[in-house]
């Protein structure tokens, strides 16, 4: 089975437009749905962050209206504290030697917009991944991370490629809003990207070649499962 590496935000804020902080980091069934799934389907997992910091739950992610009810919910509660060993004592994203894993995959929340976009040792490990033909599959928030990939001359790996992203759409009315310091769509499509979205809070999948993303929350098992697919090629 393969080995895939799960690169997760250390963020746990997000400094808004107006200058405020928002409390902030992974989105609960993002991180808890493709983690598990991917496991089920008898794959490795390692976790990833800047720093090898412990990342941090969004708190509204977990929250009955945000989660789907009390008892997903309660589910992925129950779920992250059964991985918190794994969570506690994550690898440090700059000591990745990404040649031992066969795909690449960056759940959300608003905390890739935070760390992630500008990480440059996320960014050597993306542009290898990629050359390399590794799976990479970010969703929701989580192509903001495709924007550290950066050559030293300048080039966006991801220019010209399709892959979908939370919308703006989706951002500013069920996000964090109008406050919303940069919209991540329009920073991909600003370096190059095709950005293929489909209905809001709608699952949305699209791979392009090796790249496989997601558009929101609810397309977090569909990507998961893409990624089982892609790995059995």
């Amino acid at each position: 089975m393969a080995n895939i590496l799960m690169v997760v935000s250390a963020a746990d804020s997000l400094t808004m437009r107006d200058g405020s902080e928002h409390p902030t980091g992974y989105w609960a069934e993002e991180l808890v749905v493709s983690h598990k799934t991917l496991l089920d389907a008898g794959h490795t997992v390692h976790i990833a962050t800047p720093g090898g910091v412990k990342p941090t739950v969004d708190q509204v992610s977990l929250a009955p209206d945000s989660a789907g009810g009390q008892e997903r919910a309660a589910g992925f509660r129950e779920y992250i504290a059964s991985i918190d060993a794994q969570l506690a004592a994550p690898l440090v994203l700059a000591e990745v030697n990404v040649e031992l894993y066969d795909a690449v995959v960056v759940p959300g929340g608003h905390g890739p917009m935070t760390d992630l976009y500008k990480d440059k040792d996320l960014g050597r490990l993306l542009i290898a991944a990629d050359t390399g033909g590794k799976i990479i599959a970010p969703f929701c928030h989580g192509p903001a991370a495709l924007l550290s990939a950066v050559s030293d001359e300048g080039k966006f790996a991801f220019e010209g490629r399709h892959l979908t992203v939370f919308t703006n759409e989706e951002e500013l009315n069920g996000g964090t809003g109008p406050n919303t310091p940069w919209f991540v769509e329009h920073a991909l499509k600003d370096k190059g990207a095709i950005i293929d979205n489909g209905a809001a809070w709608s699952s949305n999948v699209v791979r392009s070649g090796n790249l496989i993303t997601g558009q929101n929350p609810q397309s977090s098992e569909d990507v998961a499962n893409e990624v089982i697919k892609a790995l059995l090629k």
